[in-house]
C-alpha cells in the first residue's frame, strides 16, 4: 500500500495536508469533492505502517508524515488543514471554511464527537461545553502554522500509536490546551464527524448543490467524515455531495472518466450463469443471452447448474451455441457442488486467467431485456457495477441501500425514488446481487482470497458484498438505463410439461411476453381487429410458442375426451354437443385461464361490445380435438354462453387441411384460420354456427364460454 501526505494549496494562507494509504473509490471520492472547490492535490508515495487505525487506535504514522511536511514552513500566518481521506468530502469552499475558522477566535481548531475514543477514562478530563459536543475528534483539525507545529513537535510514538489519544491528551491538559490556543468545533460549523451523530445530520438540497445539515445544532458543516463505523453513511452523502447528485441537474459525474469501446479491442469477459434453483423461463433466458450485443468471441461462459429440472435446457445451448463462444464449462448437478463454491470457482477462473478483464455474474432468474447491458457496464469503468433491475409491481431490486446494525437489509431515505426512477444516476451502494460485473483488476488484487462468498452465517451473495465493504471497495447500482427485472421463483411448480404456462400470476410480464402475440397491445390504435361477420370480431392474441406449449402440454396430459353425450366433467353430466376435448380444470389451469380471460379478452370484449362488462367467468374452457378419423367436425349449434372465445391453436395448410366456423344464420364462414387469433362471437340467440369438416391432420382450438 502507498501513503500520501497531500498539500493541497488552496491560496498563500491556507494548506491542506492528507494521507491516503492506496488509490481507492473513498480517495478518488475525496479528490473529486477537492476539485469541484479548487483543491489542487500534490503528493509522495510511502510504504504504510500505520496500523489499522480503522477498527483499533493506530494512524500514528499521520502524525509522522503531517510533522515532516510542515518541518521547513516558516509562515506565520499560514492557515493548516488536516483530514483523512478515505472517508471525507468537501461539502463547501476554502472561502467558507477560512471564515469561519476565524469566527471560532482560536488558533487551532480540532473536529468534535459525541462519544470518547480511544480511552473512555479521560471522559472526566474533558472540559465541558455550554452546547454541543465535548469530545475530540483526530480525523480533522485547523490552526495556524506556528501553533500546529508546535502541537505536534514532541510526537515520539510509533506509526502504530494512536493519533486520537496524543491530541486528546493535549486537548484535556488546561496547560497546554491553553498555550496552543485549541478549542473544538462543537457544534460542527467545520467539521461533521458522523460517528454518534447520524440521527442529526440530513441532506440539504439547495439551488444545485447539496450541503449536509446538522439539525441538531442547525449548522452547515465544511467537511464531512465518515469515521469509525459511519463508512456506509459517507458512501451514502457522497452521492449527493457536493454536486453529484442534485434535483435540478440529476448525476453530473455519471458520464466522467468512462471507458471506450473500440470495437476491435473488445476486453475478454467471463460470464458466470448460475442456477440454483427450478426457475420460469430459462429458455427465454438463453434466447436473451444469445441476443448480448457483445462479440461472442470475447465471451467465455461458466454455466453452474444444480437443479436436475433444467439439465435439459442447458444441454441444448450448449449443443446447439456454446461453439458461438470463445470457450464455455459447467457444472452440473451430479457434481454436487454447492453455491458459494461455484461462484469462488467462477471467479477463479477470471482471475487467473491472465486475459480475462472482466467477470459478469447473471444469476438464472435475471431477465436482461436491455442487450446492451454489458457494454454499458464497461464503459462505466467502476470495479463492481450492478444494473438496475427490479420484480415488476414491487419495490424488490437486485441492491440494497443501506444496511441494519447485524448486516442486513435496510432501506435508506432515497431507496424508493432510485427504484422508481425519480432520481437517476450511479449510486454507491453496500450490497448488489444477481448480476454485477467485477473488474478483473480487482479480483487479483484486492479480493485475490479465493472464498469470498464462504461464510458460516452470511448467505453467499451478503457473504460476497461483505468482503467487498471490508476491502474499502466500492459497490455501485446504475439506473441510468432500463435494463430489466428479476423473476419470482415463489410458487413454481415443475409437474406439467410446460410449467411456464401457469406463471400469470407470479411474472405477467415475463408470462405477457413469451405468450401474448406481438401485435396484441397495438391491435385497437392500428386497427387489426377485423370484423369478418357480423357481430364477430378477429384479433391476435397467441404467440407461436404459446399455441404449440398448448397443443403440447394437452397431448402430454392425454386424457381426452370420448366425444360422447354422457360427460361427468360438467354439471348435469349431459352435453348436447359433444367434442373430444381435454377442459381446463382437469390440468388445474383453470385459475390461471380465468385470469387470460381477464386480462387480455375482456378489454376487447368492452371495446367491441359497447355498454357490456364482464369479470369473464366461464362455463367451460376445453382444447377440442378435430381428425378426420375421430371427430372431423361440429353439427350447428348455439353455445351455452354469452360470448365465445375460439383461439386457433395450430395452422391451417400446414398442420392440418379444412376446418374453419360458419355462422349459418349470416352464411359467413371463416375457413382459413389463423394460429394464434382469437374469433370472438356472441354464444345463444343469433350466431348459429357449426364446425367446417378437418379433412386432414389434426386440427387444436382453445373454446371459452363466458358469461359475465
Amino acid at each position: 500500500m502507498l501513503v500520501k501526505p497531500l498539500l493541497s494549496v488552496i491560496n498563500t494562507k491556507l494548506l491542506v495536508v492528507t494521507v491516503a494509504t492506496k488509490e481507492t473509490g473513498g480517495f478518488s471520492r475525496f479528490l473529486r469533492s477537492a476539485k469541484y472547490f479548487n483543491y489542487t492535490v500534490l503528493g509522495r508515495g510511502e510504504t504504510w505502517t500505520g496500523g489499522d487505525y480503522m477498527s483499533a487506535p493506530g494512524g500514528g504514522q499521520k502524525v509522522r508524515l503531517l510533522k515532516a511536511a510542515l518541518e521547513k514552513m516558516t509562515s506565520e500566518d499560514q492557515i493548516v488543514l488536516f483530514v483523512d481521506s478515505f472517508d471525507v468530502v468537501f461539502a463547501s469552499s476554502p472561502k467558507e471554511l477560512l471564515r469561519k475558522f476565524q469566527q471560532a477566535k482560536h488558533k487551532v481548531v480540532f473536529s468534535s464527537e459525541s462519544l470518547i475514543w480511544p480511552d473512555r477514562h479521560l471522559e472526566d478530563k474533558h472540559p465541558h461545553v455550554r452546547e454541543g459536543n465535548r469530545f475530540l475528534g483526530s480525523g480533522g483539525f485547523i490552526g495556524y502554522l506556528p501553533n500546529v507545529k508546535q502541537m505536534i513537535s514532541n510526537w515520539t510514538g510509533g506509526d502504530d500509536d494512536s493519533d486520537q489519544l496524543f491530541f486528546t491528551k493535549i486537548y484535556i491538559d488546561p496547560a497546554k490546551r491553553k498555550a496552543l490556543n485549541i478549542t473544538l468545533d462543537s457544534k460542527c460549523r467545520l467539521f461533521q464527524n458522523l460517528h454518534g451523530a447520524l440521527d442529526e445530520v440530513v441532506l440539504k438540497f439547495e439551488n444545485g448543490r447539496v450541503r449536509a445539515r446538522n439539525v441538531q445544532y442547525d449548522t452547515l458543516p465544511v467537511i464531512i467524515h465518515g469515521n469509525g463505523p459511519t463508512k456506509l453513511q459517507i458512501n451514502y452523502l457522497g452521492n449527493y455531495i457536493p454536486n453529484t447528485w442534485s434535483f435540478e441537474d440529476g448525476c453530473t459525474v455519471c458520464h466522467q472518466n468512462l471507458r471506450s469501446l473500440s470495437e476491435s479491442e473488445f476486453p475478454l469477459v467471463v460470464i458466470g450463469i448460475f442456477i440454483q434453483q427450478p426457475t420460469p423461463f430459462v429458455s427465454v433466458f438463453f434466447e436473451r443471452l444469445l441476443k448480448l450485443q457483445y462479440p461472442k468471441n470475447r465471451l467465455r461462459l461458466f454455466i453452474y447448474n444444480q437443479e436436475p429440472h433444467h439439465e435439459g435446457q442447458v444441454s441444448s445451448f450448449l449443443q446447439d451455441h456454446g461453439s458461438l463462444y470463445q470457450d464455455f464449462k459447467s457444472v452440473g448437478p451430479e457434481e454436487e457442488m454447492d453455491a458459494p463454491a461455484s461462484r469462488d470457482l467462477a471467479f477463479d477462473l477470471c482471475r487467473k486467467d491472465e486475459d480475462c478483464d472482466y467477470f459478469f455474474n447473471l444469476d438464472i432468474d435475471v431477465v436482461l431485456q436491455n442487450e446492451n447491458t454489458l457494454k454499458i457496464l464497461i464503459e462505466q469503468n467502476l470495479p463492481i457495477i450492478a444494473p438496475m433491475i427490479t420484480r415488476s409491481g414491487r419495490l424488490w431490486s437486485n441492491f440494497w441501500g443501506a444496511l441494519s446494525a447485524d448486516g442486513y437489509y435496510a432501506r435508506s431515505e432515497d431507496y424508493v425514488d432510485i427504484v422508481q426512477g425519480r432520481r437517476v444516476g450511479v449510486w454507491n451502494v453496500p450490497y448488489v446481487s444477481s448480476v454485477y460485473l467485477v473488474e478483473a483488476g480487482v479480483l487479483r488484487s484486492d479480493l485475490k482470497q479465493n472464498q469470498l462468498f464462504t461464510s458460516s452465517s452470511l448467505d453467499p451473495d451478503m457473504a460476497f458484498c461483505h468482503n467487498v465493504r471490508s476491502q474499502g471497495i466500492f459497490m455501485f447500482v446504475s439506473n441510468m438505463d432500463t435494463f430489466g427485472r428479476i423473476l419470482s421463483t415463489e410458487n413454481y411448480r415443475t409437474e406439467h410439461l410446460h410449467n411456464d404456462l401457469w406463471q400469470i400470476f407470479e411474472n405477467q410480464q415475463d408470462w405477457q411476453d413469451r405468450y401474448i402475440h406481438e401485435n396484441y397491445t397495438r391491435m385497437m390504435t392500428d386497427k387489426l381487429v377485423e370484423n369478418p361477420c357480423p357481430d364477430v370480431y378477429w384479433f391476435p392474441i397467441f404467440t407461436d410458442v404459446a399455441c404449440n406449449h398448448m397443443v403440447e402440454e394437452m397431448e402430454h396430459f392425454g386424457k381426452w375426451s370420448g366425444g360422447g353425450n354422457v360427460d361427468t366433467r360438467i354439471q348435469g353430466g349431459y352435453e348436447n354437443v359433444p367434442t373430444i376435448d381435454i377442459h381446463m380444470n382437469q390440468i388445474n389451469f383453470e385459475k390461471e385461464w380465468h385470469k387470460f380471460l381477464l386480462e387480455y379478452i375482456a378489454p376487447v370484449t368492452e371495446k367491441m361490445f359497447p355498454g357490456y362488462y364482464t369479470k369473464a367467468h366461464f362455463e367451460l374452457a376445453f382444447v377440442v380435438r378435430y381428425k378426420p378419423d375421430e371427430q372431423p367436425f361440429l353439427r350447428p349449434h348455439h353455445d351455452a354462453s354469452t360470448f365465445t372465445i375460439n383461439i386457433a391453436l395450430n395452422q391451417v395448410g400446414i398442420d392440418y387441411k379444412g376446418g374453419g366456423c360458419r355462422f349459418l344464420r349470416y352464411d359467413c364462414s371463416i375457413q382459413a384460420p389463423r394460429k394464434g387469433w382469437a374469433l370472438m362471437h356472441p354464444g345463444r340467440l343469433t350466431h348459429y354456427h357449426e364446425g367446417l369438416p378437418t379433412t386432414a391432420g389434426t386440427r387444436y382450438i382453445a373454446v371459452s364460454f363466458v358469461d359475465p
